[in-house]
């Protein structure tokens, strides 16, 4: 290599984005395909009113996601493997076999509108771009390190300003979108009450809380360090990296999803176009409303955060089943050293691909993960409280009294959007 070409390279190494952490790469996750989906819909039938979710869902998310990396980074183990250690075992069975029933619906659906996206784009049929995608994703996780993988993905986090460029093309009438912002306007019928749930349970999923935690563990093994309950000296550095990595992380896509119901609210709804199905046709159904570029950016978007979303997803299942079960786990390890995490990762998309050939509707496999998820993700968070708040999981560093309050409310909040959700179906 050239001493030109390794200086761009040590510049792309050293670029804001390659630094950044667990944090940053869940929030991105967080906007996967079938959550676009979602934001979508809630800006085409809603138009503005479902604004004012957003800067309500992003401290209630960052709250639990930061406890999710200060448990893994504290105690060196992730969330399962801590579950396991302080709960029955029946708590930790539950959680986990919903859980892996739950992301493999949700890859399914991810799938799905990656690959009705990249037949828009590329004109190629969505099954064998779907297939490409699979591969991708599987033989990555399998046989890139995981240095240098979650070094993509960290790169592929940027495929969320897509939708912030969208804005830059469409009129946006920015006095309505701050009083909408800040003072809710809707009809709390059931289907508000209903789309109300779908934002939040999209926003705040199971899957990212044991990805986080198992994330910083292996930061934490590939920088040689160790738990922080072992090195005290390096906890108040940890731990201020964490809350800022996590906290902007999930600034970021919350305000990614912000941004999707807006640019979907200035163009569908506008239009009279209420009804959005997938990722796909919210992109498809701007062309003609806001013209190529904003579809290409639409669509682009799409298959860059399902390349995130697809890889997590099926990581986080891996990660639990690996941590339950008493396997070897990890993307740094090769496959002979951790054949149960790999074949987790492998079968939940493999499954989930061979879905896309059944008589299932992608929309409906959606929305029973949503039902897991809401399900799964109430006790769990009450689980992540006590966990964090105990002296004898955390040692010193058990989460601060505001950490906790805010995790309370979230834990609320998403508690009163799953009965509600129980209740309308």
């Amino acid at each position: 290599m050239s001493g030109r070409a390794m200086t761009l390279w040590q510049r792309v190494r050293a670029h804001p984005l390659a630094r950044i952490g667990p944090g940053f790469i869940t929030g991105a996750a967080d906007d996967d395909p079938s959550g676009i989906a979602t934001y979508s819909q809630a800006g085409a039938q809603y138009g503005f009113d479902m604004l004012w979710t957003m800067p309500l869902a992003w401290p209630l998310m960052a709250a639990i996601q930061c406890m999710c990396g200060f448990l893994g980074r504290t105690t060196g183990r992730g969330l399962a493997a801590n579950i396991k250690s302080a709960f029955p075992p029946i708590v930790l069975q539950g959680v986990v076999v919903l859980l892996l029933i739950a992301n493999t619906l949700n890859i399914s659906a991810d799938l799905a509108a990656m690959g009705e996206a990249a037949e828009l784009v590329t004109g190629v049929e969505r099954h064998v771009m779907t297939a490409v995608f699979v591969a991708v994703t599987v033989l990555s996780q399998i046989f890139v390190p995981y240095r240098r993988y979650v070094w993509y993905l960290k790169w592929l986090t940027a495929s969320l300003l897509a939708y912030a460029a969208v804005l830059f093309v469409v009129h946006v009438p920015w006095s309505r979108v701050a009083l909408h912002t800040l003072m809710p306007h809707f009809t709390p019928d059931a289907s508000a009450a209903a789309m109300i749930v779908g934002v939040f349970g999209t926003t705040i999923s199971p899957y990212l809380f044991f990805w986080q935690a198992s994330e910083e563990v292996e930061d934490l093994e590939a920088q040689g360090g160790r738990p922080l309950i072992q090195a005290p000296r390096a906890a108040h550095a940890e731990l201020r990296r964490i809350r800022w990595d996590t906290w902007s992380g999930m600034f970021y896509s919350d305000l990614t999803a912000y941004f999707i119901i807006l640019a979907t609210a200035v163009t569908l709804h506008v239009a009279g176009i209420r009804d959005i199905n997938s990722a796909a046709q919210a992109a498809d159904a701007l062309r003609p409303l806001a013209g190529d570029f904003a579809f290409l950016l639409f669509a682009v978007g799409i298959i860059g955060v399902g390349l995130i979303g697809v890889p997590v997803l099926a990581g986080s299942a891996a990660y639990a089943v690996a941590e339950a079960m008493g396997w070897p786990f990890g993307l740094e390890r090769k496959v002979r050293e951790a054949r149960g995490f790999y074949a987790v990762i492998a079968v939940s998309v493999l499954v989930a691909l061979g879905m896309q050939y059944l008589p299932i509707n992608p929309m409906k496999a959606l929305f029973y993960s949503a039902v897991i998820n809401g399900v799964v993700a109430v006790p769990l968070m009450v689980v992540i409280i006590v966990l964090v708040s105990k002296r004898s999981v955390m040692g010193a560093y058990t989460a601060s009294r505001f950490l906790v309050i805010l995790g309370w409310v979230a834990t609320a909040v998403m508690g009163v959007a799953a009965l509600a959700m129980l209740k309308s179906r």
